[in-house]
């Protein structure tokens, strides 16, 4: 021990590196078991997220009477509801690799909602729910909603690299699709910036927000939130889809 070194003071230094090493260690522990949990459990959009463990969503929350309805099922066995931007690259892509063809494939045996929940990042997203729920006024929901994702990279996309930020543009595009599917076009462009229109989307994003929804798409089987596991693409996440719809419908 070197001249005049306190003994005390030696000691406790040492013992804070110990608590100090242990304390980091903690630490890491501790943030790396809270990525994991939010890997797990949070919501990244896709279908992902949700938690099996967790009750089912009240039906009521889902489903409002006036939600737009893409096929219905006389027993209402299962319902499906999705939350979805039209403009969310990935919503686009569950439409156009699943979503499409469960809507054909399992017609007649479930009920498919359809919840807008447009995102501030995508800044077409609240024009084109506008535009389906002008649709819907006159009956044409279904047509409109299928025009937008048909026709996603004319209106939504800028370039390969960047969404599209030209309301005009898009507008012009939208009322092209209100003409072809039947539409009276100058209702249509009122009813798009109607104070009522409105009101639909935003309790859309309420009942979303009231079910956990933090992203697009999110999709619930009879109230649980569809997670699509470890499906690595989007061939592996249609068919744990089908396979979640299966079993609610063989029970």
């Amino acid at each position: 021990m070197p001249k005049n070194q306190n003994p005390v003071t030696q000691k406790s230094g040492v013992s804070t590196n110990v608590i100090l090493t242990i304390a980091v260690v903690v630490v890491a522990v501790l943030v790396i078991g809270g990525v994991l949990l939010f890997n797990r459990s949070g919501d990244s959009g896709g279908g992902a997220g949700g938690g099996s463990g967790t009750p089912p969503v009240a039906a009521e929350v889902l489903r409002k009477p006036d939600s737009n309805v893409l096929t219905e099922a006389p027993d209402d066995k299962v319902t499906v509801t999705e939350f979805l931007d039209y403009q969310c690259s990935s919503c686009y892509q569950y439409y156009s690799q699943m979503t499409k063809k469960i809507e054909t494939d399992y017609a007649g045996r479930i009920t498919f909602v359809t919840r807008n929940y447009p995102l501030e990042m995508h800044p077409l997203g609240q024009h084109a729910a506008r535009a389906a729920e002008a649709a819907a006024l006159q009956g044409k929901y279904k047509e409109m909603y299928h025009a937008l994702f048909d026709n996603w990279t004319a209106w939504a996309t800028a370039n390969a690299e960047e969404l599209n930020s030209d309301e005009a543009k898009a507008t012009a595009e939208f009322e092209k699709y209100a003409q072809q599917i039947g539409l009276d076009v100058n209702r249509f462009k009122q009813d798009m910036v109607s104070p009522h229109v409105q009101a639909k989307i935003d309790r859309d994003v309420a009942d979303g927000e009231a079910a956990g929804v933090s992203g697009t798409p999110s999709i619930f089987i009879n109230g649980k939130k569809f997670e699509q596991g470890s499906a690595q693409n989007m061939a592996e996440v249609d068919q744990a889809f089908r396979k979640q719809l299966d079993q609610e419908l063989a029970k």
